[in-house]
């Protein structure tokens, strides 16, 4: 169930900056880790791993966008933001965000996804 929106898509050359944002299209109470995959060109049947920040704060990002990309989350109203300077042709594709919702109410957290959102990146 698509329960989460990605937004800050777009085209950008080579060198420039774009940063995603990631909401939960609902009201909910928080939002816990979250992870940011994308789908490049030519391998659509694969979503690679670019960046994640877990319930206890811990950051991991792909070899290829650390030092270039930012995830960060901002609880008071549970977004995720991908910040991506220095893009590169290789970093066109789709993003999506995926994470574990809590809604209000005594039903746990449960896993939730966008629909993807699209970078292109021209050189």
């Amino acid at each position: 169930q698509r329960q989460l929106v990605e937004s800050g898509g777009g085209v950008v050359q080579a060198g420039g900056s774009l940063t995603l944002s990631c909401a939960a299209s609902e009201r909910i109470y928080s939002i816990k880790n979250m992870i940011w995959n994308r789908q490049v060109p030519g391998k659509q049947r694969e979503r690679e791993f670019v960046a994640s920040i877990n319930s206890a704060g811990t950051i991991k990002y792909a070899d290829s966008v650390t030092g270039r990309f930012t995830i960060s989350s901002y609880n008071a109203n549970n977004t995720v933001l991908l910040q991506m300077n220095d893009l590169k042709s290789d970093d066109t594709g789709v993003y999506f965000c995926n994470a574990d919702l809590k809604k209000f109410g005594p039903q746990p957290p449960s896993p939730a996804w966008g629909q993807g959102i699209q970078v292109v990146v021209s050189s």
